[in-house]
């Protein structure tokens, strides 16, 4: 008995080895083949990339999967409940927006962004940048350009960062002209992650970090946070900056602004000196749980992929609602419409406080205007315009970020409620001063509920804007491709 069960023992145990060893021959075998695949690419490459390429298509042949699906950043067919890949005119919706931006070029012209193929597309065609007729003419520098192609970092390299950023946008029209893409993350030569883009090394080597000690992992964030951030340009030169010394927070980076006494911009109707956020989504990402765990940008917005043997990573960045089973639930095993709504939960709840805010902050504006017709002065006003230029910081860093209400729920209605708070503390603080010069009845309110009436009350002349942009659109861009084309900037096709 005893010798039978020994015996049966050791077949046991052999078989078990024997499935163990075959497994393990599996996995080695495919990591081999992935890792000769490899190998071979940069062993065999067709196009022999040096310095800084641009020209996104050059890498096609030797990287065609990674390619493929960058090209695929073009579609405009995911729409979820708060946002998606579709241009929405976000004006449209919420008309006090544009009180909020009056004296600032987003008051005529602001969209939900779309794909990285079209960052090109959609700067250029933006109200925002006006219609340059020369290089020396426009609203806008041309440090607007740094996050929207891989010609950035090749221009910045021909002439000096400094340089770069101290021209006007139109200077560098028939220059930048390739969509954000593969030279911005990546060394040419080994396709290794890589930081393009000053501002973000110089950020952190104000902290006392080096960038060059990141790990694989963080890189997969880092990538991206060298565009994904709150940012100023700085000084006459229009250096762009990363407003990171003191902290990430919305109160450390409002007191770096404070200490040096900067604005974007005067308020049309208030005066109050305004910090326009851009999009600090970095930022609250690090604050939220998912980073807290490990987790990158690139695990959620470009999960891997398998194909013929070979893993990869998709290249379409969007939204990681569009591909759930790709991307939440490798970690989560909850449904697909369990993992949705608990988004759409987060976003409903902080965009409650969103729009109570944008409201109160625009009758703060519109009330301080009629505090400085009824003839308020400096001394008066300082407490409100104080507490307007706070909410409004507030609200613009909770509304810019993409995806902060999921990033870091907790952070962003945190923010969004301190911003309603001091938009109510300027409101009283508003009525005072309205009783001091005896006014005491309730402000009289401008109808602002279309975009357009909104435009109109802070008097912009819209169709002159229109007219200027579609002139500029059939005259001028067309002659910058034709000049890029000569140069060789864009890729024969």
């Amino acid at each position: 008995m005893e010798k039978k069960l020994k015996s049966w023992q050791g077949w046991l145990l052999f078989g078990g080895s024997m499935v163990v060893v075959f497994v393990l021959g599996l996995c080695v075998s495919a990591l081999m083949e992935r890792r000769a695949e490899l190998e071979s690419v940069f062993n065999n490459r067709r196009t022999v990339i040096t310095g800084i390429e641009a020209r996104n298509e050059v890498f096609k042949s030797d990287f065609p999967r990674e390619y493929q699906t960058w090209t695929e950043t073009a579609k405009t067919d995911f729409q979820s409940e708060f946002n998606g890949n579709i241009a929405v005119d976000v004006l449209e919706q919420r008309p006090e927006m544009v009180v909020l931006w009056a004296g600032y070029a987003f008051s005529k012209d602001y969209s939900t962004p779309r794909g990285h193929m079209h960052a090109i597309e959609d700067i250029t065609a933006s109200l925002r940048t006006g219609a340059p007729a020369t290089p020396e003419d426009g609203p806008q520098p041309s440090t607007c350009w740094t996050c929207k192609s891989p010609d950035v970092p090749r221009m910045m390299e021909a002439i000096g960062v400094d340089a770069f950023y101290n021209n006007k946008w139109g200077a560098m029209g028939d220059e930048i002209v390739n969509p954000i893409g593969c030279a911005d993350c990546h060394e040419p030569e080994n396709m290794n992650l890589h930081i393009s883009r000053p501002a973000l090394i110089e950020a952190f080597a104000r902290q006392g970090r080096d960038i060059t000690k990141a790990t694989p992992q963080e890189m997969r964030s880092l990538v991206c946070a060298q565009c994904h951030v709150e940012y100023y340009f700085k000084g006459d030169g229009k250096y762009l900056t990363f407003p990171w010394d003191k902290g990430f927070s919305v109160e450390d980076m409002e007191a770096y602004y404070d200490e040096a006494d900067f604005a974007d911009y005067t308020h049309a109707l208030s005066k109050a000196r305004i910090l326009k956020a851009q999009h600090p989504d970095y930022e609250i990402s690090q604050m939220g749980i998912h980073a807290q765990r490990g987790v990158s940008c690139a695990d959620c917005h470009m999960p891997y992929k398998s194909e013929g043997g070979m893993k990869f990573s998709d290249h379409h960045i969007q939204s990681p609602l569009a591909m759930i089973d790709r991307t939440c639930q490798v970690c989560h095993r909850e449904s697909e419409e369990t993992l949705r709504n608990n988004v759409y939960d987060r976003q409903r709840k902080a965009n409650e406080i969103r729009g109570r805010l944008e409201q109160e902050l625009a009758k703060a504006h519109i009330e301080a205007k009629f505090a400085w017709d009824k003839g308020a002065t400096d001394t008066q006003m300082a407490e409100a315009l104080k507490l307007i230029r706070q909410a409004q910081w507030r609200w613009d860093f909770g509304v810019a970020s993409h995806g902060g209400a999921f990033h870091a729920p907790q952070e962003i209605q945190r923010i969004l409620g301190h911003g309603l708070d001091k938009a109510l503390q300027a409101r009283l603080a508003i009525s005072k001063v309205l009783a001091q010069h005896g006014y005491t009845a309730d402000v009289p309110m401008p109808d602002i509920s279309t975009k357009e009436k909104a435009q109109q009350y802070i008097g912009l002349d819209m169709q002159k804007e229109r007219e200027a942009k579609d002139k500029f659109l059939k005259t001028v861009v067309p002659e910058w491709l034709e000049k890029a084309k000569a140069n060789g900037r864009l890729a024969k096709l």
